[in-house]
């Protein structure tokens, strides 16, 4: 049975698999290697990914170079990411621009903490978007676990505090803070999101803090420029893609750690609870290059003269 990444990957993989075919069976050209390079930054690889690639296929031309590829890109990612328990109490706070999946994936990442014994609070601090409270809400039932929010105030940084002081109370081992969308030119929400980490670090020192930026893999480049900014006014931990399964940008995970040094370590793949993988980069790269999932599956891949 092929795994849910496999197929959130589908569409990057054709794209990938497209490019890569179109050697097969030909000697290679300096234009046909042009072609490959054009096919590959269009899946959002980032140019230093695509220009090592090319230069794997240019010393390997007449093996099955695309197993040469999949090993350089495996190795150029983060290691294996694998949630445990943390040794302090912990929070996590759950950034990123509008529309990105930030609320669902703060209720998938309180299940994924839940499962490992971990007592999770949520914290409701999107006081922007007018649904995101009674969402949470909704998710937190679903997890079980203990949720806080204060309609009553638009001032995040109140309710990050107040919730905070429930969590200790609670002895939380894990706490999920769900934030506003913002984007990054908005100077005045990027100030205000660097203010709750000062709440954090004045006022809660016992507590760790982390923060998981969640980018939609369909903005591909767009979503490292993002992160980029993001990172000037947080500490960025680890990303976490979502929105897999309608595009072909998969790749977006390679610049991101290339450029920016950002793990990944979860990946959306569904609508469900259940829905977070996380990352594994031998996975990954198998999925985007189509091996590993079938019995011969070798045998489609392309091998030239």
């Amino acid at each position: 049975m092929l795994s849910k990444l496999f197929k959130a990957l589908s569409r990057s993989r054709s794209s990938i698999a497209d490019a890569f075919k179109s050697l097969a069976g030909k000697r290679i050209t300096p234009e046909s290697l042009e072609s490959l390079e054009e096919q590959l930054l269009g899946a959002d690889l980032g140019f230093e990914t695509v220009e090592s690639i090319m230069d794997v296929v240019k010393h390997h031309p007449k093996s099955n170079f695309i197993e040469k590829v999949g090993d350089h890109l495996v190795s150029l990612l983060s290691e294996s990411f694998n949630p445990v328990p943390f040794q302090v109490p912990t929070i996590l706070m759950v950034v990123g621009v509008n529309g990105s999946g930030k609320t669902t994936t703060a209720a998938k990442l309180a299940q994924v903490y839940k499962k490992i014994g971990q007592t999770v609070t949520l914290i409701a601090a999107d006081t922007y978007r007018a649904a995101a409270v009674d969402q949470l809400k909704i998710w937190g039932k679903r997890v079980g676990c203990h949720l806080v929010c204060n309609e009553k105030t638009s001032e995040p940084t109140s309710i990050l505090f107040d919730g905070l002081v429930s969590a200790k109370s609670n002895n939380s081992n894990v706490i999920i803070v769900d934030t506003a969308g913002r984007l990054h030119t908005y100077s005045n929400l990027m100030e205000e999101l660097a203010k709750m980490y000062r709440v954090v670090e004045n006022r809660f020192p016992e507590f760790d803090i982390k923060s998981l930026i969640i980018m939609d893999a369909s903005l591909g480049q767009n979503s490292v420029i993002q992160a980029k900014e993001f990172g000037k006014h947080v500490k960025l931990d680890g990303a976490i893609l979502t929105k897999l399964d309608g595009t072909a940008k998969g790749g977006i995970v390679f610049p991101l750690f290339q450029e920016l040094k950002i793990p990944v370590q979860f990946i959306g793949v569904g609508e469900d609870l259940g829905d977070l993988e996380f990352f594994d980069p031998q996975n990954y790269v198998d999925g985007l290059l189509g091996l590993n999932q079938l019995e011969g599956h070798l045998e489609h891949l392309p091998k030239l003269p």
